[in-house]
């Protein structure tokens, strides 16, 4: 048997990390639940020490996953482990993954510590927690740019500790495949209990090397654990993406001889679904997922596929979810029909309500475009108004008026905790007038910091989907709406990231 390669899968803690990309509690157990049903291994919940809604995430993705192991995340003192724990306490498996910078650099202007401060806090952490729960993680944040002999001295005791996974993050994106490999390896050979623990990688993208070397880790360093999120997903360039690492390994078996239990036939709803959440569209030309992953334009590529696929496709196009029958639902599809579908794209709704709420928004749908396709389905479920009667705005009505030679004007009716209001505005454009519109009543102050519109799927009758990026006080959000009319969705948007804003979630910065 070939050794196996555990899949860590990080959206839900370093891949919010990205500036606008945070979720609520509801949508982070929907992706949870997909991520069940891709058969992660780890799947690290939140940080349940940072923020009381991190925590409820974590403790509702423990009490909910059965098939995955739930991680979460803590920095190494007692309170942030305890709060872990805590978290965890209904997981079927559970592991604690407790972190402290190791790199002189963050010792001495992050921490200010001394090396001697630090190793007894790493020791310290490790065996508390230990007494917690019997899987744990340890990682000497910046460990790529650490003093070997320190790492060592680090690493070795930790393992004693009882830590039983030792990852080693590229925190910087700084690493290079042939030396980041080659310092795994040479951290393996120095330490005397090395072979009781699992070893790990988590590289970040800031070279675009995340996953070479999170591979080079894997191949030259020996490590079995590789740390990476859906879509690239994190902070600045990104992490190690999950779907090029495991398409990788699945396509290359004879060069890593390693196996790994992922289903890959779930990867691009997994992957459209954290899009859609999060407001991060997926590029075109992105490795596996993209759009054009499987498409071809050249003629002699076009005639050597219709003559044997495998002249030029190394992958399958269906083993990673796509179909080349997309359309799945029509306005004649009944209740039933429609549920059935949301269960095999892995969505999950909370509760008979939601399910009739996002029916009927279906059946709207449905009367205004003839072809509804599963990326339809995933942005209605993910529309802010399902499941989120609390919030503070909410969309009711547009109307707005633009023609050559005349100053475009909206007129919005939205809801402000409940309560209907009514804004008109002109702009420079039917959707500057709306949302200028929607802010005579909010004055929210927020700075658009980003504006994207993306085609759900492949026609002019196709809804569009579009995210707005709001900043105000140091807080950065992200809203996502969807319409076939975009002027719709951008209000849509635009409420959705007020909302966000107005969620005052405390958030402590986490290792990378």
């Amino acid at each position: 048997m070939a050794d196996k390669l555990i899949i860590f899968d990080t959206t839900l803690r370093d891949g919010e990390q990205s500036p606008g990309a945070s979720m609520t509690r509801d949508e982070k157990l929907r992706i949870a639940r997909q991520l069940e049903r891709l058969k992660v291994d780890v799947i690290e919940a939140g940080f349940a020490a940072s923020s009381n809604g991190d925590f409820e995430a974590v403790q509702l993705i423990a009490n909910s996953i059965k098939d995955s192991t739930i991680c979460s995340l803590s920095r190494a003192n007692d309170r942030d482990i305890s709060r872990a724990a805590e978290a965890l306490k209904g997981a079927k498996r559970a592991r604690i993954h407790t972190f402290i910078a190791t790199s002189a650099l963050h010792m001495e202007k992050k921490l200010r510590m001394t090396p001697d401060q630090v190793f007894e806090q790493a020791k310290q952490s490790v065996r508390f927690a230990r007494n917690l729960v019997e899987d744990i993680e340890f990682s000497p944040e910046d460990g790529y740019r650490s003093d070997m002999d320190f790492l060592c001295r680090v690493i070795e005791a930790v393992i004693a500790e009882g830590a039983t996974t030792i990852n080693v993050p590229d925190t910087v994106g700084y690493a290079i495949p042939e030396l980041y490999g080659t310092f795994i390896k040479t951290l393996r050979e120095r330490i005397p209990n090395s072979n009781k623990a699992i070893w790990s990688v988590h590289c970040h993208n800031d070279l675009g090397m995340a996953v070479a070397n999170s591979l080079a880790g894997v191949k030259i360093g020996g490590a079995r654990q590789v740390e990476c999120t859906i879509n690239g997903l994190g902070e600045r360039a990104g992490n190690c993406s999950l779907e090029e690492i495991v398409m990788a390994v699945k396509t290359r078996q004879d060069y890593f001889g390693l196996e790994m239990g992922i289903d890959t036939r779930h990867i691009l709803a997994a992957s459209r679904m954290v899009s859609q959440t999060t407001g991060f569209v997926v590029q075109p030309n992105k490795a596996v997922v993209g759009a054009n992953a499987f498409a071809h334009a050249s003629g002699i590529h076009q005639d050597g596929v219709l003559k044997a696929r495998d002249t030029y496709e190394i992958m399958r196009a269906e083993d990673v979810g796509w179909s080349a029958n997309k359309i799945v639902l029509g306005k004649l599809s009944g209740r039933n029909a429609f549920k059935q579908r949301l269960q095999e794209l892995g969505v999950q709704l909370e509760s008979e309500g939601d399910i009739n709420a996002a029916f009927t928004r279906f059946k709207e749908l449905a009367d205004r475009k003839s072809e509804i396709f599963d990326e339809d389905i995933l942005a209605l479920v993910s529309d802010e108004s399902i499941g989120h009667e609390n919030e503070k705005y909410g969309f009711v009505s547009l109307s707005q008026h633009s023609e050559t030679g005349e100053r475009p004007r909206a007129s919005i009716v939205f809801t402000v905790d409940g309560k209907e209001v009514s804004g008109s505005s002109e702009g420079n454009g039917p959707v500057d007038a709306s949302l200028k519109a929607i802010e005579v009543h909010a004055k929210s102050g927020a700075e658009m910091v980003l504006y994207s519109v993306n085609a759900i799927s492949g026609s002019t009758e196709s809804q569009g989907e579009v995210t707005v990026r709001l900043q105000n006080s140091g807080r950065v959000v992200n809203g996502v709406g969807a319409d076939p009319d975009i002027v719709v969705a951008s209000a849509k948007a635009y409420l959705s990231a007020l909302n966000k804003l107005c969620s005052k979630a405390d958030r402590v910065a986490a290792q990378g």
